[in-house]
């Protein structure tokens, strides 16, 4: 075992390390303790390591690997380099290995690995544990839980390990399995994977075909990856960048900025509407010059309201909590929300003003009919930012994207805009005839 002090202080030299510095430290590990920290490593590392040594390295450090581990490090090299460190594996392995690689490395079948433990309907207990423990001391990766399968593979139940250990010696698996469980499609998505996991508080789950016929096993350390990748994914697009796609000091700085430019740009462009309708105003502006001191606080709230609902409602989403059918539940939810959140800060915008005149005399002899504009403008604001910020993943949704698309900087760019609009018409109308 790699002593824990050891692999800390190898895991810090492997972040701040070159990729040839890496090949290093990990060549001069004992051999034990390489295997041990290979196998910890994320397959990113796994294929920098691989790709560095040299080709009686790579067959011995490749075949190591589970077919669901080796095919996802496949996934990351070229075709040509895939398949020449395909022809380095055992043929079987080979086989399983290149039936994983037909699969999108997003669906459970492109997650799960086909060496599992087995068993015949007709097998009595005594010759099932003698199988299973054949099975578990050669090409089965791990063993959670024992699949029936009759003699054209199909999925007909499960058997716990302690139930298959406490069962009589001569009973027969059919009458000892459990036939209702929880299966996966191999074509299914791997968001809608971790929430069978988390759904059914599962360790592994079977992955079957169109045809019933089990392919393989997802566990529970695949599906946590999963579930970090896809956090990470949603955190970056909220945050208004692209999915990064590999760990933060491995991406180049040229993409980095192909990353975060386009969104920073398509966001920039967006505020610039913020300056015509600023200049759509001048006239309003330049008589009640009082105005635009308001005008950061309140495109602000508006834009913070609307990422604030955004925000959840992409959480919501995310975790299955709403669905495209609840968007009229939620608009009605959130008008009332944004209405409440709009008086708060209202009152609070208001009060601001009066206590601000009474103490410098700021605002000039209209001040309450400029603080009763504030008050307004932001309960409509507020108001408007918090739908729109509700209801903008539902329509994503709808027509094909990523609801985490809808990202703060999105909608407080789009808040901004129509915030200004709202402030500059509830001012016009209730200044009329005072300072404009």
């Amino acid at each position: 075992m790699l002593a824990d002090h050891l692999y800390n202080d190898l895991h810090v030299q492997w972040v701040e390390a070159s990729v040839p510095e890496r090949v290093s430290y990990f060549k001069a590990l004992p051999l034990a303790d390489a295997q041990e920290f290979f196998q910890e490593l994320s397959t990113r590392n796994q294929c920098e390591v691989i790709t560095n040594l040299s080709h009686r390295e790579q067959m011995v450090w490749l075949r190591i690997l589970d077919p669901d581990d080796a095919a996802d490090l496949l996934q990351e090299v070229s075709e040509e380099e895939r398949e020449r460190l395909l022809s380095l594996l055992d043929v079987a392995t080979r086989n399983e290995v290149q039936a994983l690689l037909k699969y999108r490395e997003d669906v459970a079948g492109g997650l799960m690995s086909p060496r599992f433990a087995r068993v015949r309907p007709e097998m009595t207990v005594s010759e099932a544990l003698s199988y299973v423990r054949k099975q578990a001391s050669g090409a089965t990766e791990t063993v959670y839980a024992v699949y029936v399968l009759d003699f054209h593979q199909h999925l007909l139940g499960v058997i716990s390990l302690r139930t298959l250990f406490g069962a009589e010696p001569q009973q027969l698996i059919r009458d000892i399995m459990r036939s209702n469980v929880v299966a996966a499609s191999d074509n299914d998505d791997q968001e809608m994977l971790s929430r069978l996991f988390a759904e059914h508080d599962l360790i592994a789950i079977p992955i079957v075909d169109a045809e019933n016929r089990m392919k393989g096993i997802v566990t529970i350390d695949d599906i946590v990856d999963v579930v970090e990748e896809e956090a990470t994914e949603d955190i970056q697009k909220i945050g208004g960048s692209e999915a990064l796609g590999a760990p933060y000091m491995q991406i180049s700085f040229a993409r980095m900025i192909q990353k975060r430019a386009g969104w920073l740009t398509v966001l920039f462009l967006g505020e610039m509407l913020t300056a015509n309708a600023m200049g759509h105003f001048e006239g309003e502006i330049a008589k009640a010059v009082v105005l635009a001191l308001f005008v950061p606080l309140i495109i602000s709230s508006g834009g913070n309201a609307g990422s604030q609902a955004s925000t959840i409602i992409i959480r919501a989403m995310a975790l299955q909590e709403v669905r495209l059918t609840d968007w009229w539940r939620v608009m009605r939810r959130e008008l009332a929300i944004g209405i409440v959140l709009g008086g708060i800060l209202g009152t609070i915008g208001l009060a601001r003003i009066l206590i601000w005149e009474h103490f410098f005399h700021t605002y000039g002899p209209h001040y309450q009919l400029i603080a009763l504009t504030v008050a307004l403008s932001l309960v409509g604001i507020v108001l408007w930012g918090t739908v729109a910020g509700s209801l903008l993943p539902f329509i994503l949704r709808r027509v094909g994207f990523d609801p985490a698309s809808a990202s703060t900087p999105f909608v407080a760019t789009l808040v901004d805009v129509t915030g200004l609009v709202i402030y500059f018409n509830v001012a016009s109308i209730i200044l009329r005839g005072t300072l404009l």
